[in-house]
């Protein structure tokens, strides 16, 4: 029986190493990578979402890279500490439980600017605040004021770093804001809303979007000044381990993660997704919300920004405890000051 692990006989011994999955790959966008897909495995469903002529926008999208994300993580948050254990549910999704916080069933659009750095953190800062005042507050939390603003989080629609967007919630606030052409907030998302998808009610996405230009006011008829409207985090940190994961989820409320997307994750349409073909993209940052068990598949459960006509309504669900794509390897999260 041929061993699973490649070993190679040196002068000091044996050294071992496990093989490198050879994963094929068919080209960015191709319905032969959904045909395979299919055929392949049964753990999720794979299908048309983006209109093959879109593989340029769907890589200006992407706005984290990961390495740099992670060492910037780690030389600016601690690790957050669990001193005890919680009784956790073998299912969860936050929607259940915070019922009359809003800002947990949404699904933004952050068109076609690699802004998702931004809007992971926003979205989890949301639905946080409302949490910890037990719905007394609702805040939805400006992407553009963080996007646009925050200089030291990178560069805007050509990606950021998670780990910084949290760090400037809790030293310079973030406005309120809704999404393009809203009119809610101080400061709605100024990147128009555009189709990537097959089927879709906006126009197409053309080409890469310019960050916006950082304006410390708020638009015409708001009737609160832009430092009267700023919400504050009080302790950003990152989160680590399967377990600490869920306990984070399970009492605190969503939070932020970035991991590698693969030419297949596009293409997902419902099931707990696991790379199956195709090479890497770049990286993505999205919220967690959830996590539960789907036909004996441990997954999160995750709000992504790609506009609801993407995916499971703009949701989707990935492999849990196994770090699939390094889903759980950049988990940053905090509490917001009340």
């Amino acid at each position: 029986m041929k061993s699973l692990l490649l070993c190679l006989v040196a002068t000091v011994g044996v050294v071992c190493a496990a093989p490198q999955v050879a994963y094929p790959d068919f080209g960015l966008l191709t319905d032969e990578e959904i045909v395979y897909i299919n055929k392949v495995q049964s753990s999720w469903k794979a299908g048309r979402n983006f209109q093959p002529d879109m593989a340029s926008t769907l890589k200006n999208m992407l706005g984290v890279d990961i390495e740099a994300a992670r060492k910037y993580a780690e030389a600016t948050l601690p690790v957050k500490e669990f001193l005890g254990a919680t009784d956790l549910p073998d299912s969860f999704d936050a929607r259940d439980k915070w019922t009359n916080c809003p800002t947990l069933k949404e699904v933004r659009d952050q068109g076609n600017c690699g802004s998702c750095w931004a809007f992971g953190a926003v979205e989890a800062m949301s639905d946080r605040i409302c949490i910890a005042s037990n719905g007394a507050k609702n805040a939805h939390l400006s992407a553009e004021d963080m996007m646009a603003c925050c200089r030291t989080c990178g560069d805007g629609c050509d990606g950021g770093f998670p780990a910084a967007a949290w760090s400037y919630f809790d030293k310079d606030g973030v406005v309120t804001g809704g999404q393009y052409n809203s009119k809610q907030g101080c400061q709605p998302y100024l990147i128009p809303a555009c189709d990537h998808h097959v089927v879709g009610k906006l126009s197409p996405c053309k080409g890469d979007a310019k960050t916006p230009r950082c304006e410390k006011k708020c638009e015409a008829g708001y009737n609160v000044t832009f430092k009267e409207d700023k919400h504050y985090g009080q302790r950003s940190y990152m989160v680590r381990g399967e377990q600490n994961i869920m306990q984070e989820l399970y009492t605190k409320g969503p939070v932020e993660a970035a991991f590698t997307v693969y030419s297949d994750f596009p293409q997902y349409k419902s099931g707990v997704y696991k790379h199956t073909s195709g090479s890497a993209l770049g990286g993505h940052a999205v919220k967690i919300l959830g996590y539960g068990v789907e036909n004996g598949e441990k997954y999160w459960l995750v709000a992504n920004s790609w506009n609801p006509d993407w995916g499971d309504a703009g949701f989707f669900k990935i492999l849990r405890g196994r770090d699939e794509c390094g889903i759980e390897g950049q988990i940053v999260a905090g509490e917001p000051k009340l």
